[in-house]
């Protein structure tokens, strides 16, 4: 079955950085797009990143744009989203999402809270 683990979510002071991590398993991840999605308190869970199978084309939203870049390695069944120049902003719960055989699947999430 399709998993997916998110991992490397902590608290950091405005302007440091994260290194999130989501380890998939259970598909032929590099077949697949990845996305990273994130929900703050109160607010609708909003997409933050995505990345095509082989990496050739990268979204990212307007709020993130220039702060944080999506990666992948398939040999490793992991992506990454690097998290730089923190805002207090960008707090919430981040989540790993695939999309397979039109199910979507979504990792537990990791808490990011960014603060001074």
């Amino acid at each position: 079955q399709v998993q997916l683990v998110e991992s490397g979510g902590g608290l950091v002071q405005p302007g440091g950085s994260l290194r999130l991590s989501c380890a998939a398993s259970g598909f032929t991840f590099s077949e697949y797009i990845m996305r990273w999605y994130r929900q703050a308190p109160g607010k609708e869970r909003e997409l933050v990143a995505t990345i095509t199978s082989t990496s050739g084309f990268k979204y990212y939203a307007d709020s993130v744009k220039g702060r944080f870049t999506i990666s992948r390695d398939n040999a490793k069944n992991t992506v990454y989203l690097q998290m730089n120049s923190l805002k207090p902003e960008d707090t919430a719960v981040y989540y790993c999402n695939v999309e397979v055989g039109h199910n979507d699947y979504w990792g537990q999430g990791t808490q990011v809270t960014v603060s001074s």
